[in-house]
């Protein structure tokens, strides 16, 4: 009993003790597998982070890509964009110069129709003529058998009268050959007096530009000058009224201006800034008022030495001024100021050879060019205003008429006017005293041309007065007589848009309408 009690006893110690082993094991399985879930858990989390990093990464590198794709997209698209543009100038300059030569061939053709007309309208005339000497022959005949009837008193009489119309062509044949030779006489003479006065004067050529450099100590400069967001050069060219140009060139900077004076100004104001290292707007202003100052005085002293040099007397402080202005201008690379002094020397010893007063034409001859001291400024041609200028400072009237003559805009009425115009020609013709190239030239007065042809009803222009006027020729069909003043407008404020230019353009719109028939 004790034995089979035992076996119990011990069976269900050891059921308890399996029992209890599985709870246990089972609590140590759930406890494990917990922390594994945890852990499993954390190591998810931390995945998502790293993967997440990973993505933010990504996106990054993408768009970075992208950014410098597209920009490498956008100048790639800019760069051809400027190619369609250029090749676009090419073919329409193309497209234009195929058109002017086939105005140029039309106006030929049409050119050899009319002198086919005038050939045939001879010809018919030709045949007129002869049946007219034809007709003339049957009258001398039929004079001459009336003479040999004549009396004696008759036959004088008509012989007188015929020696007499003879004669009297004769003369007037004799005064055509006087006159030739005397103007050839005269063009003899006066080509001698100008080659006396051309060798009894001698000047050097100045030569100058329209654009001033200012050398740099060192390229640092360029961006000081240039200033934060633009802030100093914006202030330099307002104040100045230059443009400063800055571009890749080494230590050097350039300053451009249709005005000489103003780049004269800038150009001192610019290298006292660059010396004193302080640029900012507020000096920039102290600074240019500074030079300014030191340029009036400078002209001046310029004008009342130049008057001193060519011994001119009495003229007024205004005119002494502007010559000393004319120092800073140019006309096609010749300077204003050099050029003037030799006009008033040139024409001044033509004076003299010809027995005209000398003073008075050195005076003219020297302030022949002042208005161009002033001409972009004020609203006329220089000769204009030079005219203006010098009557209203109380020059006589010779030397007045003698400045707005020099260039045919009015009739001369005195021989001084003629002497200036032929010492401007002679100053501006000699060897070296102009500079401009040929292609230059002719590419400004076709671009003049072509801006005035592109309006409707513009049959042709041309530009004349080396640039300074441009004459348009329209159709008669297309532009009435109440629309040329609004043409001439138009043309002007688009040359004024498009052009750049000194002084003044002058506009003339011609509308004439002509009828043509012929007598068959």
């Amino acid at each position: 009993m004790m034995t089979i009690l035992t076996v119990i006893v011990a069976i269900a110690a050891i059921t308890a003790g399996v029992i209890i082993g599985y709870y246990f094991a089972r609590a140590v399985t759930l406890k494990k597998r917990t922390e594994a879930e945890k852990e499993a858990q954390r190591i998810v989390r931390e995945a998502e982070k790293e993967a997440e990093k990973y993505t933010r990464m990504a996106e990054l590198d993408a768009k970075a890509e992208w950014t410098t794709r597209k920009t490498q997209f956008e100048q790639e698209t800019s760069n051809k964009r400027i190619e369609l543009e250029r090749r676009e100038r090419i073919l329409e300059e193309k497209e234009k110069n195929t058109e002017r030569r086939g105005d140029l061939i039309k106006r030929k053709e049409r050119e050899l129709e009319r002198r086919e007309r005038t050939i045939q309208s001879d010809e018919r005339q030709m045949g007129i003529k002869g049946k007219e000497i034809e007709r003339l022959l049957l009258e001398e005949r039929g004079k001459l058998e009336r003479i040999a009837g004549m009396s004696k008193q008759e036959a004088k009489k008509a012989l007188m009268s015929s020696l007499e119309e003879e004669v009297r062509h004769e003369a007037m044949q004799k005064i055509y050959e006087i006159k030739e030779q005397a103007n050839r006489e005269a063009e003899k003479e006066a080509k001698k007096i100008i080659t006396v006065a051309i060798q009894r004067y001698a000047q050097s050529r100045t030569i100058e530009s329209t654009v001033t450099t200012v050398d740099l100590p060192s390229d640092e400069v360029k961006g000081r000058l240039i200033g934060r967001e633009g802030r100093n050069i914006k202030a330099f060219e307002l104040t100045s009224g230059v443009d400063l140009l800055i571009d890749d060139t080494p230590e050097v900077v350039t300053i451009s201006s249709f005005d000489p004076i103003k780049r004269e100004i800038a150009k001192i104001a610019l290298e006292k800034l660059i010396t004193d290292g302080r640029i900012h707007p507020a000096r920039i202003e102290e600074i240019y008022d500074e030079s300014e100052k030191e340029i009036d005085a400078y002209l001046q002293k310029v004008g009342e030495e130049t008057v001193i040099e060519m011994e001119i007397r009495g003229l007024s402080p205004e005119l002494v001024k502007l010559l000393g202005r004319l120092k800073f201008r140019t006309s096609y690379g010749q300077n204003v100021l050099e050029h003037s002094k030799e006009v008033a020397n040139l024409s001044s010893l033509m004076a003299q050879e010809l027995g005209f007063d000398p003073v008075i034409t050195k005076r003219a001859g020297l302030l022949h060019d002042i208005g161009k001291a002033l001409s972009q400024n004020e609203v006329g041609t220089h000769q204009e205003i030079g005219a203006r200028i010098a009557k209203r400072n109380g020059e006589s009237e010779e030397v007045v008429k003698a400045i707005a003559s020099h260039h045919d805009s009015v009739e001369f009425l005195s021989p001084i006017a003629v002497l200036i115009q032929a010492a401007d020609a002679i100053s501006g013709a000699r060897p070296g005293a102009r500079r401009e190239t040929f292609e230059a030239y002719v590419e400004r007065l076709e671009k003049l041309e072509s801006v005035a042809v592109s309006f409707k009803g513009v049959g042709k222009a041309y530009a004349i007065q080396a640039g300074r006027e441009i004459r348009v020729i329209v159709e008669p069909q297309e532009i009435k007589d109440e629309e040329v003043q609004d043409l001439a407008d138009r043309i002007a404020k688009k040359i004024e848009g498009e052009l750049k230019y000194p002084g003044q353009i002058k506009v003339t719109i011609v509308r004439e309408k002509r009828a043509i028939q012929f007598a068959k």
